[in-house]
């Protein structure tokens, strides 16, 4: 694979054998950014379950104490009366079934999280098969689906972002910008990592987190020591 030299000057200053604390990681990670715009920090987690299992699956939401660092655009289903509510939480958008028939007959996708009232969820069902790949579709684990959408909306505003195991059972999330500095993005790993902890299922066997590297949109990888985080 052609790496550019940015990358390979980058690559120089990490020892892909060692794994590093959080701290010293994150450290690495930004002296690695080269790129010529803030570029986003993720968290790439293997765990040691097998996703396949309904008892093994390892999904929640959790709201970073530093946000991501993102304007997340939020659409609200829910009935009229509320709309008002929710729009004076911050929610970008507000509607029913107007929204739905947007969505399904002009391909619109102009938001970044979906948050739904229980009684509008028969209404929302209907565009399971165009949410559900960009995994935009509310769902009561993530709270995403809750009576309390002003809550909601104020906590996805704030950062909240939603971790899942996908088919390989690794999680990714962004947990800030390389302009954050090390401390905020070793918190925003403490918390992501402290609920991934709190989610282990009981079916799961053997060693349950199996790696943990963090990178930058354009950087190379840091592996950091994540099973500290379980003594």
């Amino acid at each position: 694979m052609f790496r550019g030299k940015n990358y390979k000057e980058s690559e120089k200053l990490i020892d892909r054998s060692t794994l590093y604390d959080p701290q010293e990681a994150f450290d690495l990670v930004c002296k690695a950014s080269k790129a010529k715009f803030d570029e986003t920090v993720e968290l790439h987690v293997k765990l040691g379950v097998d996703s396949r299992h309904a008892d093994q699956q390892v999904r929640g939401a959790v709201v970073l104490p530093n946000g991501t660092g993102k304007t997340v655009r939020v659409l609200v289903f829910c009935k009229p009366e509320r709309e008002e509510e929710v729009k004076a939480a911050g929610a970008d958008y507000a509607g029913g079934q107007e929204l739905v028939q947007k969505i399904q007959t002009e391909n619109w996708f102009e938001f970044d999280t979906v948050i739904a009232s229980p009684d509008m969820m028969g209404v929302v069902g209907r565009l399971g098969k165009l949410l559900g790949p960009k995994g935009l579709m509310p769902s009561p684990k993530a709270g995403t689906v809750t009576p309390n959408l002003a809550q909601a909306v104020t906590e996805a505003k704030a950062g909240k972002i939603e971790y899942r195991l996908d088919k390989t059972n690794i999680i990714h999330c962004p947990i800030g910008k390389v302009s954050f500095g090390a401390e905020k993005l070793v918190e925003n790993y403490n918390t992501l990592i402290g609920a991934i902890v709190r989610a282990k299922p009981a079916a799961a066997k053997g060693q349950y987190i199996r790696s943990c590297v963090t990178a930058s949109t354009m950087g190379p990888g840091v592996k950091i020591n994540a099973n500290k985080a379980l003594n």
